[in-house]
């Protein structure tokens, strides 16, 4: 299976984690400071946003193959920060950055080298 559709919406999933870590480096992997900062909280919601809005540009072939990886919860967590950003749990938010990046980014990265 090799589809360049899944391959460039891969790349950009991979881009956009390497920003949640660039955001990490440039803030501190604090919660305290992630919590209290609205830019720092912005940055990082809007690359998980851009992560989830990609995922749906997946085929269902390819999310079929690769399930390992909760592709519809990571296109849920992109519903609730688009739609309920005011009241998100900024505890959620941030496991999503100290635990679901690092293994998504992990995890594009080895489906990329796998296909290229």
């Amino acid at each position: 299976m090799r589809n360049n559709r899944d391959i460039d919406v891969l790349k950009h999933i991979v881009r956009y984690c390497t920003e949640v870590e660039h955001t990490t480096e440039r803030f501190g992997m604090s919660f305290e400071t992630f919590s209290k900062d609205f830019v720092y909280k912005n940055a990082v919601a809007l690359c998980i946003l851009q992560i989830g809005e990609l995922t749906a540009k997946l085929t269902v072939e390819f999310k079929e193959t690769y399930a390992q990886m909760p592709w519809n919860q990571i296109k849920a967590m992109r519903n609730i920060v688009a739609h309920e950003y005011g009241s998100i749990d900024a505890e959620i938010l941030w496991e999503t950055v100290e635990n679901d990046i690092p293994a998504l980014k992990e995890y594009c990265d080895k489906i990329l080298q796998s296909l290229a």
